[in-house]
């Protein structure tokens, strides 16, 4: 069997996933701007080193530099705005080992974390 048919099926695979770069992830209806001031207000900075939040630079937990460009967060779940939502509210839920609390916030709030969080995508 000739190698020809399975060059241009591989050619024809490739060219039909096109543009495989991802677009932002949004979360409709949350603002970015208020996910930062909820991140300050209960303290996030405490065991986070945050992108454009100077103080205090947490060392607890991993840095969010470049979040929004991570495809995993947590060590296995998916960065997605429902998944990292459930996160941001209550991390034990799905991770019981993880050192990060619950956090005293409303759904609204975590959706507005996590929109801010996607803005921190450059590595």
């Amino acid at each position: 069997m000739s190698i020809r048919p399975w060059v241009s099926l591989a050619a024809l695979l490739l060219a039909a996933r096109g543009d495989q770069t991802e677009p932002p992830r949004t979360i409709a209806g949350s603002d970015p701007a208020r996910g930062r001031a909820v991140m300050e207000r209960v303290g996030c900075a405490a065991c986070h080193d945050i992108p454009g939040i100077d103080w205090p630079r947490g060392r607890a937990g991993p840095s969010l530099e470049g979040f929004g460009s991570s495809p995993m967060f947590g060590g296995r779940h998916p960065n997605q705005p429902d998944v990292l939502v459930a996160w941001v509210i209550d991390a034990p839920s799905l991770s019981p080992a993880t050192g990060m609390p619950p956090m005293p916030i409303t759904e609204a709030e975590a959706r507005d974390v996590a929109a801010w969080l996607y803005t921190l995508d450059e590595r």
